[in-house]
């Protein structure tokens, strides 16, 4: 008997690079809603989560009797975690390393873009106005990353590189890291917040993180730090961020998600002041779906051959747990 392979968010094979190989060797469904999810998951053993915004397999869940693993293309893993899952025997993966470098890339690019002004230089260019002003310096500046992934770790070496001081808080108080030397516990966040002029957000979302960055830590910044943040929309209590911005309580937000997604038109946040908007995007990258695919491809021939599959995730955590 063939395995039989649904994949979550397309219609057809095409849809999903090197999808076509598997056809001679799995039996492949499709599903692109709820409804669709709960007809097509029974007999499913594994399930490829293509569309990782979707929170679509809650509410199918019962369907999902014969399951044993599900691989979801996305770094973060927030849509498809509830107790059911968690409590069950799925094994469950996710597209770590993916992202990494073009997330890290993305961060530098919006710390270059506050300190050297760029979006200022492009309204001045619009008006046809030479107005000469200074810029600042990268080098020297003091960045806080909070969360320390594959993808925190990425954005550290290379903020490290230009010259950057760079400080990490993880789950838990660390010394000896290859990365950052020392971590600092996520209790000692408003500790850490007064000393960094950058502040990158990218813990995963788990009920511990919801609403992470709040007033009172938007108040122990220091009114020069920019906050960015790649994580997740609810990290941050959206309202206190939008006070820090128009009461200059902090210098500016580079802000790449959100709680609603895509944002709304009428959303305060394409005005708000120094804020600089992306639609999710900060590690998507040309062919970033074709590393995806190859990811999953190993993982499937792992799974095929009963080999220990990469990149698994701590249900529990919400993330996986050590390297792959």
């Amino acid at each position: 008997m063939k395995p039989v392979l649904l994949v979550q968010g397309v219609k057809q094979v095409d849809e999903v690079p090197r999808l076509n190989e598997l056809v001679d060797h799995a039996e492949i469904r499709f599903a692109t809603s709820m409804e669709e999810l709960q007809r097509q998951l029974p007999g499913a053993d594994v399930m490829l989560g293509w569309n990782f915004r979707a929170a679509s397999l809650r509410d199918a869940w019962s369907a999902a009797r014969d399951l044993r693993w599900i691989h979801w293309a996305g770094a973060g893993v927030d849509a498809a975690m509830f107790d059911e899952l968690v409590a069950s025997d799925v094994q469950f993966t996710n597209a770590r390393g993916v992202f990494d470098k073009p997330m890290a890339e993305w961060v530098l690019g919006m710390i270059i873009s506050f300190a050297k002004r760029f979006p200022q230089t492009l309204v001045y260019q619009q008006r046809c106005e030479w107005n000469y002003r200074l810029s600042e310096m990268v080098a020297g500046k003091r960045a806080l990353v909070v969360g320390v992934g594959s993808i925190g770790r990425a954005v550290g070496r290379l903020l490290g590189a230009v010259g950057m001081e760079v400080e990490a808080v993880g789950r838990s108080v660390r010394d000896g890291d290859p990365d950052f030397g020392h971590i600092h516990a996520i209790d000692e966040l408003r500790d850490c917040l007064p000393r960094a002029d950058y502040i990158v957000s990218i813990t995963p979302l788990t009920e511990q993180t919801r609403g992470l960055f709040g007033a009172d830590e938007f108040a122990a910044m220091n009114t020069r730090a920019r906050f960015i943040n790649i994580g997740r929309g609810a990290l941050v209590v959206e309202e206190a961020l939008l006070a820090a911005l128009r009461d200059g309580a902090i210098a500016g937000a580079a802000l790449d998600v959100f709680v609603e997604e895509p944002l709304p038109p009428q959303s305060p946040f394409w005005n708000a002041p120094n804020c600089l908007v992306s639609p999710h995007i900060s590690g998507d990258f040309v062919e970033f779906e074709t590393v995806m695919a190859d990811q999953f491809i190993d993982n499937w021939k792992r799974f095929v051959s009963g080999q220990p599959l990469a990149n698994v995730v701590d249900k529990r955590l919400g993330f996986v747990a050590s390297a792959p």
